[in-house]
């Protein structure tokens, strides 16, 4: 069976093409700056690699391009879109109204639509997507994937705020977290690696947003994101977290408007606020070379994630695994490392030398006497949307 996973973003869409159970992909690839002539097109298959600068001035255009490389006759890999039997869409708000991979019909696009106001960047775009691929792909199933659904197992005790409860009740102010997919989809491989399920995990998703979950038994039971995706751990451009006092003194004291304040925390803050740069890649390099701010930047980042973990590590009374993830969490040893210092009253201890090797396998980074594991699992948010679409349509 023949599954496409889009993930349509607001000036681009990501897409692979999997034959699904065995996971395999056939194509894959991404068009970035829709909207403009010199948009970018990637794609590729096992035999044929191609990037191109183009004229899409619209996510049905993507889309159009996307349905025409897959099936061109050189170098497609389907004959008819009618191949394509269902297509998974990644959904990165789904509200307190989806606790579960959904079926799209009429009623679900309204819902996604009402629940916009909570991700505006992104719930829009992602509803375009799906309305697009119903024009083009009219025979395939539909079907919703959202990053919230994860979290939703979170206790009340945990995703409620000390706040009024009329924010709670009327405007479903509560922590939604995000990253559910990745996390879910590392979670379930490194419960097969310590080949049981009622495991306590603590997963970890670093790139240049970056997300921490507490795992109990396969479910979500807190997590670092909250009612958006800016709070929690130093991010590329992303505050984490911040004394509220400091957001009424920019208003108050500093005449900072609302957009501007959204502004400085958004894009403007986490490693870039500290070192002018988001790419930990060159943070690091800036580091190496004696550059305090870099090592200031790289030690606070380090230092939020292990508040985290001790946090978490309460929160289960116990942890059996810590999993790093996506693009820093797998590349960089020198943020593993640092997380893992001075941690051996948790029982965490790293393998200074496994750290180092490099391998797009799961793998184990800690000592022979560490009572933790360490993993650190590729994340596949594709692969993870296309197996719960196949597990609804097979």
């Amino acid at each position: 069976m023949n599954i496409l996973v889009i993930n349509s973003g607001s000036s681009s869409i990501k897409f692979q093409l999997l034959k699904m159970p065995k996971g395999e992909v056939i194509a894959k690839g991404l068009i970035e700056r829709i909207g403009f002539n010199d948009a970018i097109v990637h794609y590729k298959t096992t035999t044929f690699d191609v990037s191109e600068t183009i004229p899409i001035l619209n996510h049905q255009e993507g889309l159009q391009k996307i349905a025409s490389m897959l099936l061109n006759a050189d170098n497609g890999v389907i004959k008819s879109a009618d191949e394509i039997v269902a297509i998974g869409h990644r959904v990165v708000h789904g509200g307190s109204i989806f606790t579960e991979t959904t079926i799209i019909t009429p009623e679900v696009k309204k819902a996604i639509k009402e629940i916009s106001f909570l991700a505006p960047l992104h719930n829009p775009a992602n509803l375009l997507g799906i309305e697009v691929a119903e024009k083009i792909f009219k025979n395939a199933k539909q079907i919703a994937v959202f990053d919230t659904a994860f979290h939703q197992t979170i206790p009340e005790k945990a995703h409620r705020y000390a706040i009024p409860n009329e924010f709670y009740d009327k405007h479903h102010i509560r922590v939604y977290g995000f990253h559910g997919t990745s996390h879910l989809y590392v979670s379930k491989k490194a419960n097969q690696l310590l080949k049981k399920k009622n495991t306590k995990l603590i997963t970890i998703h670093l790139g240049n947003g970056c997300s921490m979950t507490a795992i109990e038994n396969c479910k979500s039971v807190d997590h670092s994101l909250g009612f958006g995706p800016m709070n929690g751990l130093i991010m590329g451009t992303r505050s984490g977290d911040i004394d509220q006092s400091v957001l009424l003194f920019l208003a108050q004291k500093l005449d900072y408007s609302v957009d501007e304040i959204g502004e400085i925390l958004q894009k403007e803050s986490g490693m870039f606020g500290i070192t002018g740069k988001s790419d930990l890649r060159d943070i690091e390099s800036d580091a190496n070379n004696g550059d305090k701010m870099a090592k200031l930047a790289l030690a606070m980042n380090a230092y939020r994630i292990k508040k985290y973990i001790g946090a978490y590590v309460a929160a289960m009374n116990g942890v059996d695994a810590l999993v790093f993830t996506a693009g820093i969490g797998e590349n960089s040893s020198l943020i593993r490392k640092m997380v893992c210092e001075n941690m051996s009253y948790l029982g965490i201890q790293l393998d200074t030398d496994k750290n180092e090797i490099r391998s797009k396998n799961p793998r184990e980074i800690q000592t022979q006497d560490s009572k933790v594991k360490i993993y650190v699992i590729p994340t596949n948010e594709e692969l993870e949307i296309a197996e719960q679409a196949y597990s609804l349509v097979e």
